[in-house]
């Protein structure tokens, strides 16, 4: 009785948080700052671990820990209080702190704000413990047996509380997820300068089922560590240029937009990408070439890395050396497909860099650009035991058909989506079971920069099959065989499925 009066008390206190939060801009939940606080002190190799169990669900599954490992502690201050009430008091007085000190290093949520929350959120969970504990003692003392009107009395005010909690919570993170995809004014994007040529005829293949193209904005994958969406205002965003330069300078928005616009297809790739993945793909991005940018602030000669500074610190950094290839036109990206850069995407502004691992260069809601050595300064997954320079590897994929498909005998399409940026594919092949290596006819490509499509005309006999697929960059090096985990810097190996043909 006493553990489940705590479970009561601590719902209820943070359903009041959660709907503090969802009401008034500003405040903090409690769930989303202490997740968030729980992402920055992650041990190595967790990233991979729990993007392999949940892939981008990863952050919901993160909430709903963070609100059950809240309750398991409430029902220990439950049965704490049972032998003093007034630690158990304290004790929730502690776990509220907990929480106002993770909404405080979060910059999402204002610290008054925060300090309001946590006080509100303590009181509410300590006066209702203390009043469970009173309904759930009998009358005739501790020890003694529930009167059949006491137990009903106690029941229905559990049943209440319960009901409170549950739906103060799911009020205030509903309200929470309207902000946060609240279309929100946002000012027109010029038109580009150097605008991206047209498709080209054969860009893309007649094939049901496969990948497009250019994946449209609401299906782009995303991986980064923000459980909210951040809503920056691009009124008052800047973006400054810092470090080793001449020139240091801050711009806002307006200025930005002011610059020569550029747009270019890139197609950009998560290092948590497993073989056959999908944490990969091909958008239109408009923006300031980051050259520009860097010209402008003028790299002194001992600069030999790029850092990028998201709003809340988080940080990618990738060698200046990368930038000496002309065709590697780096972006600080304001635009995706042809609209203004979506938040969850990093609106106001963004790096896109061709040939890299996101984790190392493409840092959302940008806000800082420092230049400095490789030997001074690691950037956020660094230390945590990725490599700290990461081309995306040559790697291919199998869209059609899914794997464990039941197919007819004869012609069948095999077909996907094959990458090597900033190198281009050359050539994609195709194994079924033991037999050689089949050349696939390829999409034309956009540029070396993009994913192309592949299709191969399997004739499928009948019985259980493997199919395999390799692809060969525009370097003439051929996809590795060799099987490893994402992690240091990349999975390799053949995306390899199983089809019955019947």
């Amino acid at each position: 009785m006493a553990a489940l009066c705590g479970v009561l008390a601590g719902a209820l206190g943070l359903g009041v948080a959660e709907l503090i939060a969802g009401l008034v801009p500003g405040a903090p939940s409690p769930v989303l700052s202490i997740g968030a606080l729980l992402i920055s002190l992650q041990p190595p190799n967790a990233k991979q671990f729990v993007v392999d169990l949940f892939g981008t669900a990863d952050k919901a599954v993160l909430s709903v820990a963070v609100v059950i490992g809240a309750l398991v502690l409430s029902a220990a201050i439950g049965l704490l209080a049972r032998r003093s009430l007034v630690a158990g008091r304290v004790a929730f007085g502690g776990l509220g702190l907990f929480a106002l000190l993770a909404a405080v290093l979060d910059p999402l949520f204002d610290p008054v704000l925060a300090m309001v929350t946590a006080a509100v959120a303590i009181a509410v969970s300590a006066w209702s413990l203390g009043w469970l504990l009173r309904l759930a003692t009998p009358r005739s003392g501790q020890g003694a047996q529930m009167m059949d009107f006491e137990r009903r009395r106690f029941l229905g005010a559990a049943v209440g509380v319960g009901a409170a909690a549950v739906t103060s919570g799911l009020i205030g993170r509903t309200l929470l997820n309207q902000r946060a995809s609240a279309a929100a004014e946002v000012p027109p994007i010029p038109s580009a300068q150097a605008t991206a040529a047209p498709l080209p005829a054969g860009a893309e293949l007649a094939v049901d089922g496969i990948t497009p193209l250019v994946v449209p904005n609401g299906s782009f994958y995303r991986i980064d560590t923000s459980l909210l969406t951040p809503r920056l205002d691009a009124a008052s965003w800047s973006l400054s240029v810092s470090g080793m330069v001449d020139r240091p300078f801050t711009i806002d928005y307006e200025e930005l937009l002011a610059m020569p616009l550029v747009e270019q297809y890139v197609t950009i790739a998560c290092v948590s990408n497993k073989v056959g993945g999908d944490l990969v793909g091909n958008a239109l991005w408009r923006g300031v070439r980051l050259r520009d940018v860097l010209d402008r602030a003028g790299v002194q000669a001992g600069a030999t890395q790029v850092v990028g500074r998201s709003f809340d610190g988080w940080t990618a950094g990738f060698p200046t050396a990368w930038l000496d290839v002309a065709e590697r036109e780096a972006l600080v990206a304001v635009a995706m497909n042809g609209d203004p850069l979506p938040p969850e995407h990093g609106y106001p502004a963004r790096l896109i860099v061709p040939g890299l691992f996101g984790y190392v260069s493409a840092t959302k809601w940008l806000t800082n650009i420092e230049l400095t050595t490789l030997e001074a300064f690691n950037g956020y997954w660094v230390p945590l035991g990725w490599a700290k320079e990461a081309p995306i590897l040559t790697q291919s994929r199998i869209d059609v058909p899914g794997s464990g498909a039941s197919l007819g005998a004869g012609e069948q399409p095999v077909a996907g989506v094959a990458w090597a940026p900033d190198r281009g594919v050359a050539k994609v092949e195709v194994q079924a079971d033991e037999g050689e290596w089949a050349a696939a006819e390829l999409s034309t490509p956009i540029s070396d920069a993009t994913w192309v499509q592949w299709v191969y005309r399997w004739d499928a006999p009948a019985g259980d099959h493997t199919l395999r697929v390799r692809a060969t960059d525009g370097s003439g090096e051929v996809q590795t065989a060799t099987v490893t985990e994402p992690a240091p810097d990349g999975a390799r190996g053949y995306h390899t499925i199983s089809v019955r043909v019947g």
